[in-house]
């Protein structure tokens, strides 16, 4: 237990109090957040913004530079989505409601995906976070061993290639629920499963317990907008 302890505690023993008050501030205003948008209620965004605008900050003095572009792209998305579910649709004065994606919508989401996947390659390979003399199946081969090595110092060499896939399918994943999308909980739910170990494993404690709390709430919320469209049906 005092391991599993040491292991949570040990990253912040070298921070600064403000760095992790702001940390848990940040965690704390992501889950209320998550769970006005599980309630389908407009607060979803502000709480949203303090909580990414703060994570900005924090990721930046932590060097996760595909975490930092996911939450500038959060911000800016929270403010897209703010006007997109404030919005009057029809002379009803009716607001933009709940609803499935079409294949032109699957398409717009992978194609989110692809851009955001290729373009955090591109620039962790630039500042070689990801090895940038490797060809592609050599980059492939070096994931793969750093991520199955068993060894916790090797697989944190191999993270930024998980990073790849969580920036990507967030981005899309945010997307879809500006559009208020019910597909936005398959994909945050399939992101947060890979992002909790990864935010224990880089040692930011209060965020993976954030993230744990998320794919609750992401569990809870696909559910929630289930019901409500199989009463509208």
């Amino acid at each position: 237990m005092n391991e599993i302890f040491q292991f949570f505690l040990a990253p912040y023993e070298s921070a600064s109090a403000l760095n992790i008050s702001l940390e848990f501030i940040a965690a704390l205003f992501g889950v209320i957040s998550v769970f006005y948008a599980k309630k389908e209620n407009i607060l979803v965004f502000p709480t949203g913004i303090i909580s990414t605008a703060l994570y900005v900050y924090l990721l930046s003095q932590w060097n996760l530079y595909g975490d930092l572009i996911i939450n500038i792209y959060y911000t800016l998305m929270s403010i897209y989505g703010w006007y997109m579910w404030s919005r009057i649709i029809d002379a009803d004065n009716h607001h933009i409601a709940i609803s499935r994606t079409n294949n032109i919508d699957k398409l717009k989401a992978l194609g989110i995906f692809a851009f955001t996947s290729v373009f955090v390659i591109v620039v962790y390979r630039y500042y070689n976070i990801m090895p940038n003399n490797l060809s592609f199946g050599e980059s492939v081969h070096y994931a793969y061993s750093k991520l199955s090595s068993g060894n916790l110092t090797t697989f944190r060499e191999g993270t930024p290639y998980l990073d790849t896939f969580t920036t990507g399918i967030f981005f899309a994943a945010m997307w879809l629920m500006a559009n208020k999308k019910i597909e936005n909980w398959t994909l945050w739910i399939a992101g947060n499963i890979v992002s909790i170990p990864l935010y224990f494993v880089k040692g930011y404690g209060f965020t993976g317990i954030q993230y744990t709390i998320f794919l609750i709430l992401a569990i809870q919320g696909y559910f929630a907008w289930k019901k409500h469209l199989n009463n509208i049906a």
